[in-house]
């Protein structure tokens, strides 16, 4: 690797493999070049020998020192971030300079403030940035709203988490004589922020929103995000609206697009809304009007998953915090109808965008999810094996949406979901509209979250001219060759946001799980073991949607035998311990440091509850079923089904942290 540090672009040049093999997966290659640093600044404890000072990082993708210049009066024993000015040689020590103190290890969002630096993510705007969003008026002319389509005395109307402070997308649907007509109103920030302006450019850079376990670090400032783009209650707002019209069996038949102006009567949380779609008659004439947006959602749901849409709805599971930033406990939240309402209005707005827009031949941005590749595939096929399942020919869409509903309702339907996600290659944005795999769609972009994604806000510009109150001067685009360098670029910066939020929460789980297993009564997790190999089990927690290793000193007592042939251990009572098998376990200790988690067993269920042939007699058939039926759960996370039941604990609850609406 040289002097290269994870994320960075490197130039590489392939060299002899000494195993002899020639598998794809066995190349060797060396790094020659850095192309360009992911970021340069890097975190660690500071410390001071005499004259000398360096800092001490903790995470093997790092040099273990650094030293240092200047030190902003750092102390020894605080965490500070560093950027390395100087480093030639991986056998020399990098230099480098203290940019900031973060402050002692344990303070309050210490932890995460080092993640941030250590992604390189800008966790303030420049004043030039602030002074551009403040002078933005927060009153709309007349003469703008009297150019747009009037929705300002219909029902639109958002539904979003409980915790959520900017209001990116509405909705409205309406009974027809053919069907329906569905209207989606996103924030119009392509009004306000103008191109190659400073706004603009700092959108650009940041690429999108970052949503760590405590905070959100936006793409725009708050006066726009949290402000004049909002769609708040009772306040006149500018959306960008398409239009839909849908015969009943949820055909497209009708399209257009134009300038809107809303004023939404009231903002619904996802709690709500569930209990208005549990409860017929409740809600009054916005109730009703929320129970006829999910009879049309339904069945677009129902239509997708027969396209060839897979079906990946998981839980997501966030942890709560305290006013110190301690971890006190955690928050799983079912992924149930309101969710899968707003997603489908969302999907149905963002594939009639890209088509019109790929129609009218102008450059734009499009989400793209290629075709997996099918090693990978079968990868995940033979995991399914071992946990009984009979995969099929997992080329085929339909065998593997076959395969997800055999395992619905099973303790190892997590595994099984990730396992697909891990085959499954990772969405991104390109020039080109190369369709979306995993939702089985031609036509495919990102266009309801302007706010968040600045993809959406070049594909709002791009759809300007074809609008049908198009304003006299259109926003310039950028043409296909810097296209693709946007795509690129914002594709790198999400893959970063994703990394620093999944390392923040799961750095919170594991102090949790440290803290949690220090109690009198410690937690007790129901898991599954995912692979056996001779030092141990993997497994996950079905509860927490945690992995974690079970080492031979956390087995229950007796001696057991690692049977290589077969993948499993064995004792000599007869009990097995191999892929599948449902345990009972508790923490044993954990690495914060290495960010991993030892468990221990205290009891072996057995196998999985539910017969495991894919797409046969055993398989649950009625895909579209997961929308409209009790079970039927989250999108974009790692977790197992949960009852109704679930949902409305979690509705008391409330969520802890912004639903993002990720779902490709």
């Amino acid at each position: 690797m040289g002097i290269a540090l994870d994320g960075d672009i490197v130039r590489v040049k392939l060299v002899e493999n000494n195993s002899g093999s020639k598998e794809h997966n066995d190349l060797r290659a060396r790094v020659t070049e850095i192309v360009e640093r992911r970021s340069s600044k890097v975190t660690g404890i500071f410390v001071k020998k005499g004259k000398f000072s360096s800092i001490k990082t903790s995470d093997e993708r790092l040099p273990p020192s650094i030293r240092v210049g200047t030190t902003l009066e750092a102390k020894s024993g605080q965490l500070v971030a560093v950027e390395i000015t100087e480093w030639t040689d991986a056998k020399e020590i990098p230099k480098g300079h203290v940019v900031e103190v973060l402050g002692w290890p344990g303070d309050p969002g210490v932890d995460v403030e080092a993640i941030v630096h250590q992604h390189g993510i800008n966790a303030t705007f420049p004043s030039d940035v602030v002074k551009a969003a403040q002078k933005i008026s927060m009153k709309i002319p007349a003469a703008e709203i009297a150019r747009r389509e009037d929705w300002r005395r219909e029902e639109v109307l958002t539904i979003d988490p409980n915790t959520a402070k900017d209001f990116d997308d509405a909705i409205h649907v309406e009974k027809t004589e053919k069907g329906w007509r569905l209207a989606v109103h996103i924030a119009d920030v392509s009004h306000y922020v103008k191109p190659e302006s400073v706004l603009d450019l700092e959108a650009r850079e940041r690429g999108n929103s970052t949503y760590l376990v405590d905070r959100v670090i936006p793409m725009l400032p708050e006066e726009l995000s949290n402000g004049i783009c909002s769609l708040v209650p009772q306040q006149d707002r500018l959306t960008k609206c398409a239009v839909i019209y849908f015969n009943l069996e949820g055909k497209v038949m009708k399209t257009y697009f134009c300038d809107a102006v809303i004023r939404t009567p009231r903002k619904y949380a996802y709690e709500e809304a569930q209990e208005i779609l549990d409860n017929p008659g409740k809600g009054g004439k916005l109730g009703d009007r929320i129970r006829e947006a999910w009879k049309l959602a339904s069945i677009l749901r129902k239509r997708r998953f027969a396209s060839g849409g897979l079906d990946l709805d998981m839980p997501e599971v966030s942890i709560i915090l305290n006013d110190e930033g301690i971890p006190t406990g955690y928050h799983r939240e079912e992924y149930n109808e309101s969710h899968q309402l707003i997603e489908e209005f969302m999907l149905a707005a963002n594939e009639a965008v890209a088509r019109r827009v790929k129609n009218s031949g102008r450059p734009t941005i499009y989400r793209v999810h290629e075709d997996p590749d099918p090693d990978k595939l079968q990868e995940f096929a033979e995991m399914a094996r071992s946990y009984g399942y009979e995969p099929g020919d997992l080329s085929n869409r339909k065998h593997i949406q076959k395969l997800i509903d055999a395992a619905k309702g099973s303790i190892e339907e997590p595994a099984i979901k990730v396992g697909l996600l891990k085959s499954l290659k990772r969405a991104c944005y390109l020039a080109t509209p190369d369709g979306h795999y995993g939702l089985a769609k031609t036509d495919y972009c990102h266009f309801t979250s302007p706010i968040r994604r600045y993809a959406d806000l070049v594909m709002h510009r791009a759809l300007q001219p074809l609008l049908e109150n198009r304003p006299k001067e259109t926003d310039r685009t950028p043409d296909a060759k810097r296209c693709i360098e946007i795509a690129e670029h914002i594709s790198g910066t999400e893959r970063t946001s994703s990394d620093a939020e999944t390392e923040s929460r799961r750095m919170k789980m594991l102090e949790w799980l440290e803290l949690s297993s220090k109690e009198e009564e410690p937690p007790v997790f129901e898991a599954i073991i995912t692979e056996v190999r001779a030092m141990g089990l993997f497994m996950e927690c079905t509860d927490i949607l945690q992995r974690g290793l079970i080492k031979r000193e956390g087995f229950p007592e007796g001696r057991w035998f690692f049977e290589n042939n077969s993948d499993r251990f064995a004792n000599s009572r007869g009990q097995v311990l191999q892929g599948g098998t449902r345990l009972k376990v508790v923490v044993d200790q954990v690495d914060r440091i290495g960010m991993k988690a030892d468990f221990r067993i205290i009891e072996v269920l057995g196998g999985s509850a539910k017969k495991k042939v894919s797409g046969k007699k055993g398989a649950r058939k009625d895909t579209a079923k997961s929308g409209a039926s009790k079970g039927s759960r989250k999108p974009e996370g790692k977790g197992s089904r949960g009852g109704r039941s679930s949902a409305k604990k979690a509705a008391k609850k409330g969520a802890r942290r912004n639903d993002r609406r990720k779902k490709d």
